[in-house]
């Protein structure tokens, strides 16, 4: 399949820090691209060091999620363990933390499903998403103001959570999609 790429990005005329939080940096870009046409942009920056999301499979082949808390729609969703990349770690080390911190398992293999990128017109973000499979249990503290709750689901009924009214992050319904691509394929 033969596809047209763009030759080269737009050139950034001016970037101007126009917010900033903890957790983001807001910039508003003044853009021209190669045709000449000039556009006004905004983008959040990220920290740069990206995210992980953990699928682990327990040895019983079932998949350890958590119901936490989302602030952006004030509720509680069922997704997979996740959490930054912290300064000096890689994501398998991210992910083998935010599993222990999360849903109390660490885990001794680690396969990497997709890095995946989160709006990118709006957002430099990445998120690595990784299967974690040989668990063992261990428990580190973590960063949440109160318990998650672990729920287990059987990856031969991974369908049903689909259909969960909870179960609605992309990023989490990316990663179980991409897992059973990955099970497919595995020796």
């Amino acid at each position: 399949m033969s596809q047209k790429k763009h030759p080269i990005p737009p050139e950034i005329l001016h970037c101007e820090v126009t917010a900033k939080s903890r957790l983001f940096t807001v910039e508003a870009l003044q853009l021209q691209f190669s045709n000449g046409e000039q556009r006004h942009y905004e983008r959040i920056r990220g920290g740069g060091r990206g995210a992980v999301m953990i699928v682990p499979i327990t040895a019983d082949n079932e998949l350890l999620l958590v119901r936490e808390y989302c602030a952006g729609t004030h509720n509680y969703q069922l997704g997979f363990p996740k959490g930054l990349i912290d300064l000096g770690e890689t994501a398998i080390e991210a992910g083998n933390r935010e599993l222990k911190e999360e849903v109390g398992f660490g885990a001794k293999q680690f396969s990497d499903l997709k890095t995946l990128s989160l709006a990118p017109s709006y957002f430099n973000a990445q998120m690595h998403i990784l299967v974690a499979k040989d668990l063992y249990p261990q428990k580190l503290e973590g960063d949440e103001p109160e318990p998650l709750v672990t729920v287990t689901w059987p990856v031969d009924k991974w369908q049903s959570l689909l259909s969960q009214s909870d179960f609605t992050e992309a990023r989490s319904v990316a990663a179980l999609l991409l897992l059973q691509q990955y099970l497919a394929t595995e020796v």
